[in-house]
């Protein structure tokens, strides 16, 4: 209980750091984050990338969208199931793809209910990599995300499924790297958290 009630006073901590972020200082941490990723060898390597599409308060990921699908990597994106904490990562086939989707309610593109798509867990070779987006983390990969479940659901069941878990890599704006996050046992620890210096 301690821990939910210090989350909900981070969220909203972290909320309004991030609104008084420059669009400038957005733009030019996200251009070093990207940078970053791009030399990471287990981002080089790997084959299928799942990739949020970011919001306005999130370190932007159309550079990473383009780059994936530029490298022939197998690209998945979310598909939120908004009564619940469901998520899947479904199959963007290339970028006019990404472009014809749909707005969702919280302004993310994401398919239609009724656009079936391949599951990455589902597919023959699942995941290497997630690219994990939060509110505040640890350089030691403890995350604070929005509350919802999401991410915590989805790569409990990527563990579950796969023989080797995806490495997990969260993009951060160097203001969501705190000294501390509270957790508890559903909270997964991120592989990597890439920010600016």
């Amino acid at each position: 209980m301690a821990a939910t009630m210090a989350k909900k006073a981070l969220r909203a901590k972290m909320k309004a750091v991030i609104s008084n972020m420059s669009k400038e200082s957005k733009a030019a941490q996200s251009a070093a984050v990207t940078a970053k990723l791009l030399q990471l060898p287990s981002y080089q390597t790997a084959r299928s990338v799942a990739l949020f599409l970011s919001m306005e308060d999130e370190v932007n990921t159309d550079m990473i969208l383009d780059d994936i699908i530029h490298s022939g990597k197998k690209c998945y994106i979310p598909k939120y199931y908004m009564k619940s904490s469901k998520m899947e990562m479904v199959r963007l086939r290339d970028k006019q793809d990404y472009i014809d989707l749909p707005l969702t309610k919280w302004n993310i593109k994401q398919p239609a209910d009724d656009d079936i798509r391949e599951e990455a867990l589902d597919s023959v070779d699942g995941l290497d990599v997630i690219l994990v987006p939060g509110l505040a983390f640890t350089q030691a990969g403890a995350r604070c995300g929005r509350g919802r479940g999401y991410y915590d659901t989805y790569l409990a069941r990527a563990k579950e499924k796969q023989t080797r878990p995806p490495i997990t890599i969260a993009l951060a704006f160097k203001e969501q790297v705190v000294e501390d996050v509270p957790t508890d046992e559903h909270d997964f620890i991120i592989d990597h958290v890439l920010a600016e210096e």
